[in-house]
């Protein structure tokens, strides 16, 4: 009896044992088929891109693009949950799985490959600059040497700044906060002279604000957009690129684009080459 009971008490252990190992699936791709469910980063302050709604709800094109990636996974909407991701934040919540991926106006490079892995790009953009509407002053990055910017914290488009101009203008020009939604309100106070970030985003927040901001169209990077994941899920990047790649070819990229960058999405005329590996 003692025997037989101890016996079971270890195929209930080994049982155990398997299930969670199951559990942690190794992929997103298993987690999405297994589970039915993903939580995905996103920005919530970023008109065009992530924004949180009054009601709760989110749009944007990473949100489209993250659903559209979610089904084709296997997920409903109903599946998703949503997590506000800041700049600073992006590649912790993906190695501490907080996240299963990010899509949050996230610029692919080889700097962030080496602590995390992407899929696409699905948008390509460069780094442009916003001024109040009536400031003739600044028409390029040159003219930022003497005047103060405000950036994201984590965002490479500040640093890209603070490289060009140096470590002086970096502390005595330079604004970084969590992100380019609270700078908004610094350029409309005169607290600040410009925000310099991808045009998609400035562009977002001309939109929101007609008649008080403009871009400057002097765009001086490239900015690959892409979806982030874990470093060493080959399989989940294979897949997402795989849904990328549909959503290129059957007319929603050309959609989701319309919907949400308005006039602005006419400078988008394709999609941009996936980058596999």
């Amino acid at each position: 009896m003692r025997f037989g009971t101890c016996m079971l008490v270890l195929a209930a252990m080994a049982t155990s044992l398997t299930a969670c190992a199951n559990s942690g699936a190794s992929s997103i791709v298993d987690k999405a088929k297994d589970d039915k469910k993903l939580t995905i980063g996103i920005k919530i302050d970023q008109p065009g891109w992530g924004l949180k709604k009054p009601d709760g709800t989110y749009e944007g094109m990473d949100v489209d693009v993250a659903r559209y990636i979610a089904k084709e996974l296997g997920v409903p909407e109903s599946g998703i949950t949503f997590k506000e991701a800041q700049s600073a934040n992006r590649e912790p919540f993906i190695q501490q799985g907080q996240v299963d991926m990010v899509l949050a106006t996230y610029s692919i490079t080889d700097e962030r490959k080496k602590k995390i892995s992407f899929a696409g790009p699905y948008l390509v953009t460069g780094q442009d600059i916003l001024v109040r509407a009536d400031d003739t002053s600044i028409t390029g990055e040159d003219s930022l040497k003497d005047k103060k910017v405000c950036g994201a914290q984590g965002s490479s488009s500040p640093k890209r700044l603070a490289d060009k101009f140096g470590p002086d203008w970096e502390s005595k020009n330079l604004t970084q906060q969590q992100g380019y939604g609270a700078c908004l309100p610094l350029l409309q106070n005169k607290q600040v002279d410009a925000i310099s970030t991808d045009a998609t985003i400035l562009a977002g927040f001309a939109k929101q604000l007609p008649g008080q901001f403009k871009l400057v169209g002097q765009p001086f990077s490239t900015e690959k957009y892409g979806v982030g994941l874990k470093m060493d899920d080959k399989a989940g990047r294979d897949a997402i690129n795989n849904a990328l790649d549909k959503m290129f070819k059957d007319g929603t990229w050309r959609k989701i684009v319309d919907a949400n960058l308005g006039e602005f999405g006419k400078f988008f005329a394709t999609p941009p080459p996936l980058e596999r590996y």
